[in-house]
C-alpha cells in the first residue's frame, strides 16, 4: 500500500515488470519542495511479487542492475512489535525472526539497509499459525485508521530521503 502511495505521491508510473517486481522509476518530489516544482532525487519504487519470505530475490537483483548503494536502499516493512500506528526508523539491526527481513539481508549482503517500519500490532498469541495469519489477513483496524499509518509511513520515506543524517541512527 505504502508503494502506490509514494508512486501516486511523486507521479511516476509503473513500469513493466522486471525483477520478479513491478517498479516505478524517477524522481521524487520533497516534502518541501519549492511551488516550482522542484524535484528530489531518483528514486525506484520496488514491489516485490515473490513471495514476502522471498522479497530478497527481487531485491538483490534490483538493486545490482541499478547500482544502488546499500546506504541507499529504504525498506518499508510491517512490524508486529510496534503498537498499530506506530512508526519508526532505523539503519540495520537485528532480525526479529521477519523472513522477508531474512532474505534481503540474505541477498544485499549486509543487513545495514535502512527500515522504515510500520507498526502493525500482535496478535495476542505466539502460536505461529495465529501470527502468520494476522500478519497476512487484512486489517481489523478501519479503512481511515490504514490509510493515515500509509500516509504517515509515506511521510517518513520522504523525510529520510530528503535528509541524509537522518539515516544514521533511529527515529521515533
Amino acid at each position: 500500500m505504502a508503494a502506490g502511495e509514494l508512486v501516486a505521491r511523486w507521479g511516476l508510473r509503473w513500469g513493466r515488470r522486471r525483477f520478479n517486481a513491478d517498479i516505478a522509476e524517477g524522481r521524487s518530489e520533497r516534502g518541501d519542495a519549492a511551488p516550482g516544482g522542484e524535484r528530489g532525487p531518483r528514486v525506484a519504487v520496488l514491489l516485490p511479487q515473490t513471495f514476502m519470505n522471498d522479497a530478497g530475490r527481487s531485491v538483490g537483483p534490483a538493486r545490482g542492475s541499478l547500482r544502488v548503494p546499500l546506504e541507499r536502499v529504504v525498506v518499508i516493512h510491517d512490524e508486529i512489535d510496534l503498537p498499530f500506528g506506530e512508526i519508526r526508523t532505523r539503519l540495520g539491526g537485528g532480525l526479529a525472526g521477519h523472513n522477508g527481513l531474512k532474505s534481503l539481508k540474505r541477498e544485499l549482503g549486509s543487513g545495514d539497509f535502512l527500515r522504515v517500519r510500520a507498526g502493525v500490532g500482535r496478535p495476542d498469541s505466539t502460536d505461529p499459525e495465529i501470527v502468520s495469519a494476522w500478519v497476512l489477513g487484512r486489517f481489523s483496524e478501519s479503512r481511515e485508521q490504514v490509510a493515515d499509518l500509509v500516509d504517515r509511513t509515506c511521510t517518513e520515506v520522504q523525510r529520510v530521503l530528503a535528509d541524509p543524517a537522518a539515516r544514521a541512527g533511529e527515529q521515533a
